[in-house]
Order: structure tokens, then C-alpha cells, then sequence
């Protein structure tokens, strides 16, 4: 396992990988990125998350030919509703969207599948008695700072790492094949493993585009 790398240089190199190797992940590796999700912050320091580690093989192959599935259907309707109009034309665009279509048709050939729970029965007044959520601005504040150290630990150690949500389409079938509660959400679908491509650095818009000082539009030039 590769020594962790400089917190910035973790944050400007990391970026969505969704090709991977079929080297395994030592345990090592899966237990220090884990530790890192929790640490984390949470409302009221509940720590209502749960993580589902998947490494068996048909477990891998039963998920990927839901998401799959998931994919596909997906794909025709942002086709159909010309949904990317905005963002089609960026450099990055072509090269990205070979990728998600790449890893939706191999998706069970990451060694390692993570998925990222949401325990409602902890939110406490965030949800209902139902477990239906009441706040989830802040239910989701309590899970996604989790999976974000949990991409950021990963690149740490030279993993690679996506965040995915296609998983909704299918949230009852993959609860199902992992036993997970009723009470529990499937807020994210994380595939891991030692990339085939390479990390970052990766391009953003400047600081000075997105950023302002003390009211919108006053631009921030520190």
C-alpha cells in the first residue's frame, strides 16, 4: 500500500476514474479509506452512515447488469431530450461520457463496489417516524461529507474512485441482493480499484469566476 500522498496535491490530482485494473485492494487500503469517511462531520454527531463493501464476484455481477440496464435506459432518454445541450460542446465532454458508458458496460470489473448508506432511523428529527426524510438538505449533509473523504482517502493511496447515483433506477433490487434495511438509503454507489487511467491534475474554472466577496457579483481577487 503506497504511502498517503500532500492534502493538495490529493485534491488538485483526484478525479473520476471508471476504467480499473484487476489487481484486488488489500484490506489495508479498504479499512484506512473507511476510517477516513468517518471522520466526517454529521448532524447532531449521529454518524448515520453505513458502508457495504463488495468483493464477491457474482454479488459484483448481479449489481453490474442492473446498472447496466440502468444505463442504457438513461442514455436513450438523455438522447431523446438532447438533456447535455449545455455542457456537449466542452473539451471534456466526449472523452467523459466514453468513460461512464465504458464503465456502465463493465461495471462489475471493479474489484471493489462501495456502497454508501444513509441510516434514517438515526437522523433523529431530520425524519418521520415513517423514516421518511423532513430535512433532506440536512440528512444528505450528514452522508455525502463521508463519501467525498472516502474519494478523497482513495487517491490518497492511488486508488481510483467515481461517485455514482444510477443506482437509484434500481434501489430496491440492489437493497434486496445486499440485505440492506428498509430504513436505509443507498445514497451512493462507489466503484474502487487500481485505475488504468491516470489520475489528475485535473481542470477547473478560476477561483475568480466562481468565487465573490460579500455580495454576489463583487468579484473576489485574493
Amino acid at each position: 500500500m503506497a504511502g498517503p500522498l500532500d492534502f493538495f496535491t490529493v485534491v488538485e490530482t483526484q478525479r473520476a476514474l471508471r476504467r480499473f485494473r484487476p489487481d484486488p485492494v488489500p484490506d489495508a487500503a479498504i479499512r484506512r479509506i473507511l476510517a477516513a469517511a468517518t471522520r466526517a462531520p454529521s448532524a447532531r454527531g449521529a454518524e448515520p452512515w453505513f458502508f457495504v463493501v463488495v468483493r464477491d464476484e457474482r454479488t459484483r455481477a448481479a449489481i453490474g447488469a442492473r446498472y447496466r440496464a440502468a444505463w442504457e435506459v438513461a442514455e436513450l432518454r438523455a438522447a431523446s431530450s438532447d438533456a447535455d445541450r449545455d455542457v456537449r460542446d466542452r473539451p471534456h465532454y466526449a472523452r467523459m461520457m466514453r468513460a461512464a458508458r465504458s464503465l456502465a458496460l463493465h461495471f462489475a470489473a471493479a474489484p471493489v463496489l462501495i456502497v454508501c448508506c444513509l441510516d434514517h432511523a438515526q437522523l433523529g428529527p431530520l425524519a418521520g417516524p415513517d423514516c421518511t426524510l423532513r430535512s433532506p438538505l440536512a440528512a444528505y449533509a450528514s452522508i455525502f461529507p463521508a463519501v467525498q473523504n472516502l474519494l478523497l482517502a482513495a487517491r490518497a493511496l492511488g486508488l481510483g474512485t467515481t461517485l455514482t447515483t444510477l443506482h437509484r433506477a434500481f434501489e430496491p433490487a440492489l437493497k434486496a441482493i445486499l440485505d440492506i434495511p428498509a430504513a436505509v438509503e443507498a445514497v451512493a454507489l462507489v466503484p474502487l480499484g487500481y485505475p488504468i487511467d491516470r489520475h489528475g491534475p485535473t481542470r477547473r474554472k478560476p477561483v475568480e469566476e466562481v468565487a465573490f466577496l460579500d455580495r454576489w457579483g463583487q468579484p473576489f481577487s485574493g
